[in-house]
């Protein structure tokens, strides 16, 4: 059974009033090399900074080797880390930093006296001993006779061994690295990529290791945790992960994805792209599905034999394989085939039953709470919308006043009354003009589903997230306003026992 060095148990970060990292749990093998993955902002330097110690988490435990660890400073830590700026001291040669840490190093050596009775001594390591184990980190990053060369000398990719050097020379039992290969260029990332997989494999110490870089991941990972707005989104082995995403962030995310709204319409059977395909994946008839299809698992064929038919109207050599993209109708869909097609030629496609993969839509309407202004407007999510109160009471109206006068005549102000708002994902757009609609956001996340994009929008003060579909493109991180028609603003009072819970 695999022993577990490292746990977080329900860890929560806040940097002030801002939510970073949110319940987060999971536990990494001793000996793992374990990624955590993710854009840039979802927390996973964070929690890499909280295993090392330089944060400390708001709620939550870190366990090492099943000791609470959470409020242990860095230097009792059996860590050490690699950044992605390399921090080596441009004065010192290459022995002279890997040397740095261990000529600062105690060790308990253990002696005996003249009546031979035991005791212990804190004693610094011989220059022997310092000069042995850098010699050591030398030859395990492959710089044996560097030595005397000076910093400055050396290539990016030489100075990041040298910064691993100085990390495992002090022979952690935790070597984290905070997106070590970033500076470095494409080439040489791919080959330091392979360098640390085999360094991995020799030293048998635990890795944890932070990028952004989905190839980087499933090239070298035992363990991928994905992440995103400071949440798990799924934990797997690359394999796993790659294969059977669990929600349209990962599947979008790792790799590339054709990814459809679809609704099963028998026992393992799905309908996208206004056809049936069999599936493997059970869920309930007449259930809506986020639909997941790799590109290499669309297989072309001729135009009579495809259960799709569509127009080729992209193809773009990708040096292993052509990335060809067909118009089905209103969908398009894009293959990955060592077969090349032409632009205009008329294509079938089958995908069989394994290529389909079926998750539950994370999202099916926006939900928010929300308050009733005095002018009869609805106040929520960082913003105010025109919407139609009499919805509050069947049968009411507005008087001349603008009180609600319910079906039985009574008069009600309705200032401050709290509402539960509920907008579909068809009824919201959004503009670049900021003033178009009732609140403000940046576009956090974009994903393509065939015949539209899904976008989320979140505003600046609440981080309330508007999730909607659109036939345009847009850019992430654009400023836009959000705009809701009034008749598509569903309110629903919120009851006493509700406001309890």
């Amino acid at each position: 059974m695999a022993e577990h060095i490292i746990e977080l148990q329900n860890v929560t970060k806040y940097y002030d009033d801002n939510l970073v990292i949110d319940n987060v749990s999971f536990y990494v093998n001793k000996g793992e090399f374990i990624t955590f993955l993710g854009p840039s902002g979802c927390g996973k330097t964070t929690t890499l900074r909280m295993i090392a110690g330089f944060d400390l988490p708001t709620s939550g435990k870190i366990l090492l080797n099943g000791q609470d660890i959470s409020l242990l400073p860095p230097n009792r830590r059996p860590v050490n880390t690699v950044f992605q700026r390399y921090a080596l001291f441009p004065h010192l040669n290459v022995f002279e930093n890997i040397a740095f840490g261990l000529k600062c190093k105690k060790v308990v050596n253990t002696y005996e006296n003249d009546r031979g009775e035991q005791y212990t001594k804190k004693e610094k390591l011989s220059k022997k001993e310092i000069s042995d184990k850098v010699k050591k980190a030398l030859e395990i990053v492959d710089l044996e006779g560097f030595e005397k060369r000076s910093i400055s000398t050396l290539s990016g990719g030489q100075q990041q061994r040298v910064a691993i050097a100085r990390a495992i020379v002090n022979e952690p039992e935790i070597l984290l690295l905070d997106e070590p290969l970033g500076a470095l260029d494409l080439k040489m990332r791919k080959e330091m990529q392979i360098e640390l997989k085999e360094m991995h494999r020799r030293l048998g110490i635990t890795f944890i290791y932070v990028t952004h870089d989905q190839e980087e991941a499933l090239t070298m990972s035992d363990t991928i945790i994905v992440m995103a707005d400071g949440v798990v989104q799924q934990i797997g082995t690359p394999a796993k992960i790659y294969n059977e995403p669990a929600n349209t962030f990962v599947a979008d995310f790792i790799g590339e994805s054709n990814i459809f709204n679809g609704t099963v319409v028998g026992d393992k059977k799905v309908k996208f792209c206004g056809k049936t395909f069999d599936c493997l994946d059970e869920f309930e008839k007449g259930e809506p599905a986020d639909v997941v299809v790799r590109p290499e698992d669309i297989l072309m064929t001729t135009p009579d034999r495809g259960t799709l038919v569509g127009e080729v109207i992209s193809v773009v050599f990708k040096g292993i394989h052509y990335e060809i993209t067909a118009q089905v109708g209103k969908y398009e869909l894009v293959i990955n085939s060592t077969e090349s097609r032409k632009i205009g030629e008329m294509i079938g496609m089958n995908i069989a039953p394994d290529g389909i993969h079926l998750m539950k839509p994370k999202y099916t309407s926006n939900i928010f709470d929300g308050v009733i202004t005095k002018r009869n407007t609805v106040r929520f999510a960082d913003g105010e919308f025109e919407c139609d109160v009499t919805q509050l009471y069947p049968g009411s109206h507005l008087d001349e006043e603008d009180y609600l006068i319910t079906a039985a005549g009574e008069k009600i102000d309705l200032t401050d009354t709290e509402v539960k708002v509920e907008v579909g994902l068809y009824d919201i757009s959004i503009s670049d003009d900021a003033e178009a609609g009732g609140t403000t956001g940046r576009i956090i996340s974009i994903i393509y589903k065939g015949d539209h994009y899904r976008l989320i929008v979140r505003t600046e003060e609440e981080e309330e997230d508007f999730v909607f579909a659109t036939d345009d493109l847009w850019n992430e991180n654009d400023l836009v306003s959000v705009i809701i028609p009034k008749d598509k603003i569903k309110l629903t009072l919120k009851h006493t026992e509700e406001k309890k819970r």
